[in-house]
């Protein structure tokens, strides 16, 4: 019985590295490969294993012929599915280089070697930033704990100074705070809860923590208005300014950066010579007027007027800095 069980586990574990759609195993193969590794069968027996597999709900396919071919038909991700998960782990500036090898590498693991050797073909290592500090993953275990368990945590924070060298924040003291959640913004984790020493509502970054500890105190009960889409869209992209419908006159082959921005109904309107008008509502801040910057005379303020007049006196002050 044992060593039955074994078998099929063996079975399993060489059509899932070995097999897809596109490539079979044949009755010698699984035969070999149970033979390497110490168990004999006669190849009558393979068909049986199978069949008890694929009643457990494994998806095999057989091909019967002069000798019976074999493939696992689905894995648990599809390739386009492993491509989008390996890419989003590559381009993280949060997963340091050494794991993000790590991780790429497991995800490799979760198809056949075959379609494993196109994701690696096809795999483009950038020269963007990535952190060293490989304790991240445990500050961040730690925290998503402490949010299950409905418990503060405390930590020390820094922040760099003019010669790159870490600062300790609260002159060395710990923060006390209850993790409410866990946000990705921009590439980077930030821990969304109530701060003590604040008190009220926080965030605090994640790369910047340390000595995260998990307390045994009760984590503050959240506020009843409390609202994650909506804080994370004030402070993330600082909608802390009074809302405002704005117009904006813009470069017809600016669209795409308009829908970008405020979403596929946005109100525009074809203009004169290669323009188009969008009025939209928005947060009048140094965030929005940095964006609109950024199009170099592109996309212009018109109205309303205060507006106009608000974004000239930022671009005048930045001109006098």
């Amino acid at each position: 019985m044992a060593e039955s069980k074994s078998r099929l586990l063996y079975i399993l574990k060489y059509l899932w590295q070995n097999t897809d759609a596109e490539h079979y195993a044949t009755t010698a193969d699984i035969l070999a490969f149970l033979k390497g590794n110490g168990i004999s069968c006669d190849r009558k027996t393979i068909p049986g294993d199978i069949a008890k597999l694929c009643d457990i709900g494994i998806d095999i396919e057989e091909e019967r012929s002069r000798e019976n071919r074999y493939s696992l038909s689905s894995h648990l991700f599809t390739l386009p599915e492993l491509k989008l998960l390996i890419d989003a782990v590559e381009s993280s500036k949060f997963i340091t280089v050494k794991k993000s090898a790590e991780l790429i590498e497991k995800l490799s693991q979760m198809t056949s070697i075959h379609q494993a050797a196109e994701l690696k073909s096809n795999l483009y290592v950038s020269e963007r930033v990535k952190p060293l500090n490989e304790q991240i993953y445990y500050l961040v275990d730690n925290i998503n704990t402490a949010i299950n368990r409905g418990k503060q945590i405390s930590f020390r924070y820094f922040h760099y100074d003019q010669h790159r060298k870490e600062v300790p924040n609260n002159d060395g003291k710990r923060y006390f705070f209850s993790p409410y959640c866990l946000v990705w913004n921009e590439d980077h984790y930030y821990a969304i809860g109530y701060s003590e020493k604040h008190r009220k509502l926080g965030t605090f970054r994640v790369d910047r923590m340390k000595e995260v500890e998990i307390l045994s105190a009760d984590a503050a009960a959240k506020p009843a208005d409390f609202n994650l889409p909506e804080f994370t869209r004030r402070v993330f992209d600082m909608y802390d300014g009074e809302t405002k419908k704005v117009t904006l006159v813009c470069k017809n082959d600016l669209m795409n950066y308009i829908v970008d921005r405020f979403g596929d109904e946005v109100d525009t309107v074809p203009g004169d010579c290669g323009h188009f008008r969008a009025v939209a509502e928005v947060s009048v801040s140094q965030t929005f007027f940095a964006w609109v910057f950024q199009f170099n005379g592109d996309i212009r303020i018109t109205a309303p007027e205060e507006v106009v007049l608000q974004y000239g006196e930022m671009l005048k002050n930045a001109l006098q800095t």
